[in-house]
Order: structure tokens, then C-alpha cells, then sequence
């Protein structure tokens, strides 16, 4: 007499398991219905105006640094001493710098440095950030105990006096800014992260995925890595403003960029004893600043308010 094998529905796994039936579903069926990112976007423009404006600022802004030799007026390194300090006007509409170059042209292309530096080491230091974040959430012990106090050291210090320090030893220019501030802006990321990863490994479909045999890194990067995802992404436009300030901070107190670059921290330090005979030498660089800061915190503030899931449970 054979034997006739019943195939077992998940929703009739008995709680003896230690598993229960939502384990075996697909980890997006337990969170409901999923918005794509079209869906979001649209949420992002109908909630926050301020906050797609400020998108669209940006976009509009990384083309015009893109395309600068097309945008721009002039050569920005080009020196014209004749026409040195000269006001505003038609032909220069923000004016000339002491060695007569045009300062409109020069924004422009300080565009370029100051975008490169704000992407470029904040993506390195999360990066390294979460890497670490994951291994310490993850794995604990010893190692997250290592990880955790060199990022309370890392956090004990102000970033941009850590920067100036690597900057004073490694001297100045944008490849060292780069290391400067790849190597001071991970903790954060790191605390973050590691806080996620250890809600995430005591989910069901984790413990499911751990039950079956699959690998950590898999367990890491599939089921993990991608629920961490929206805080990054909004992490990430909140600390290119952060960057963008400490470059010109650091070239503002001379270890940063060094001449003829067109940086604005740079400018508005060269400007600085023209301030009161002409402010427009300090004051349009420093309006750019505050344009492109303004415009990427209120673009995280939006993004946090559509990713963030503790605040779409309110």
C-alpha cells in the first residue's frame, strides 16, 4: 500500500515550527501593496512644492555645470586686468574679479567643483558606512563593538576640524578634499545602517532565508541592504549640502582649493577685502552656496517625507 504525500500549504505550517506562514511569502507581501517609483515621485510633487522645486533647481543646475564651456560667457581662467574689478553690467552681469576675470563664468564652473565634491566623497563615505553598518548589525559582538566605538570616536570630533587635520598633514587641493572628507563622514552612515540592520535580521522572511541555509552576504544583500535603501537615499541628498560646506569652509580657511581654481568657498575668501568696495565679489558666490544647500536639504526634507515608513504610519 503506497503512501500518499500531501504537499504542504504554507498557511497550514503548525506554530511548532517556530516558523510562521508569512515567512514563506514574498517579504514585499508583508509590507502591503508596493508604490513604484513613479508613484512617488507624483506623491513627492502633489505633497511638497518646495521640495520638487528644489529638484528641478538641482537638475537645471548639474546641466549647467555639465555644459559650462557652452553656458558660460567667458573663459574663466582667462585674465583681463584692464577690465579688473569692474560693477555689474550688461557685458558681465556679476561683474569681474581682481584679475578681471568674469565672475558670472567662474560660478558657473565652481558649479562643477562644488557638485563633484558634495556627490563624489559623500557616496564614498556611505559606502564604507554601510558596509560597516551591515557587518556590525549583522554579525554583533566583538566586531560590531569595534566598529561602534571608532565611529563614536569618528563622531566625537567635529568632521570639518577632522578634514582640516587630514588636509594639514596631506596638504590642500580637490583630490585631497576628496580623501578629507570620504574619510570623516561615515559614522553617521554606519549608526544608521547598523540600527536598520538590526530590526531587519529578527523579520520572519530572515529568519526563514537563515533556516533554509542561505549565505549571510545573500541574506545581507538581498533581503537586508534593499529595506535600507529609502533612509540612504535620503541620507544622501541630506549630507551633499553638508560636503558642499565643508569644501568651502576648508578652501575659505586656505587648505582647500588652491588657485586659479574656480571654487566658491575660494571666491568668497578672494572677495573678502573687497567686501565694502565691491561686495558683489563675496556675495554672489556665496548666494550660489546657499542656493545649491538650501535646495538639497529641502529635496531631502521632501524624500523623507514619501520614503520614510515610520512616517507614512502617521
Amino acid at each position: 500500500m503506497g503512501i500518499e504525500m500531501k504537499k504542504t500549504d504554507p498557511q497550514e505550517v503548525p506554530e511548532s515550527t517556530g516558523l510562521k506562514a508569512s515567512a514563506f511569502e514574498d517579504p514585499a507581501a508583508q509590507l502591503g501593496e508596493q508604490e513604484t517609483w513613479a508613484d512617488q515621485v507624483k506623491k513627492l510633487v502633489r505633497q511638497n512644492k518646495l521640495a520638487a522645486f528644489s529638484a528641478v533647481l538641482i537638475v537645471v543646475i548639474i546641466l549647467m555645470a555639465v555644459f559650462a564651456p557652452l553656458v558660460s560667457p567667458y573663459d574663466p581662467y582667462a585674465q583681463a586686468l584692464k577690465d579688473r574689478l569692474l560693477a555689474p553690467s550688461a557685458a558681465h552681469w556679476l561683474g569681474t574679479d581682481e584679475l578681471g576675470r568674469d565672475m558670472l563664468s567662474r560660478i558657473i564652473y565652481g558649479a562643477r567643483i562644488s557638485l563633484t565634491i558634495g556627490l563624489v566623497p559623500t557616496l564614498i563615505s556611505m559606502v564604507i558606512g554601510t558596509i560597516l553598518g551591515l557587518i556590525a548589525g549583522y554579525y554583533g559582538g566583538k566586531l560590531d563593538f569595534a566598529i561602534m566605538r571608532l565611529a563614536d570616536v569618528m563622531l566625537a570630533f567635529p568632521s570639518l576640524l577632522l578634514a582640516m587635520v587630514v588636509m594639514y598633514t596631506m596638504g590642500g587641493g580637490l583630490v585631497n578634499i576628496f580623501i578629507a572628507l570620504s574619510l570623516v563622514n561615515w559614522a553617521g552612515t554606519a549608526r544608521i545602517v547598523r540600527a536598520q540592520t538590526l530590526s531587519l535580521k529578527e523579520a520572519e522572511y530572515v529568519e526563514a532565508a537563515r533556516s533554509i541555509g542561505v549565505k549571510s552576504r545573500t541574506i545581507l544583500l538581498r533581503h537586508i541592504l534593499p529595506n535600507c535603501l529609502p533612509s540612504l537615499i535620503v541620507l544622501f541628498t541630506l549630507n551633499i549640502p553638508s560636503a558642499i560646506l565643508s569644501e568651502s569652509s576648508l578652501s575659505f580657511l586656505g587648505v582647500g582649493a588652491r588657485p586659479p581654481s574656480a571654487s566658491w568657498g575660494l571666491a568668497v575668501v578672494r572677495g573678502k577685502k573687497y567686501l565694502f568696495t565691491e561686495p558683489w565679489l563675496s556675495i554672489a558666490p556665496s548666494i550660489a552656496i546657499m542656493v545649491i544647500v538650501m535646495a538639497f536639504n529641502f529635496l531631502g526634507d521632501g524624500l523623507r517625507d514619501v520614503l520614510d515608513p515610520y512616517l507614512k504610519e502617521q
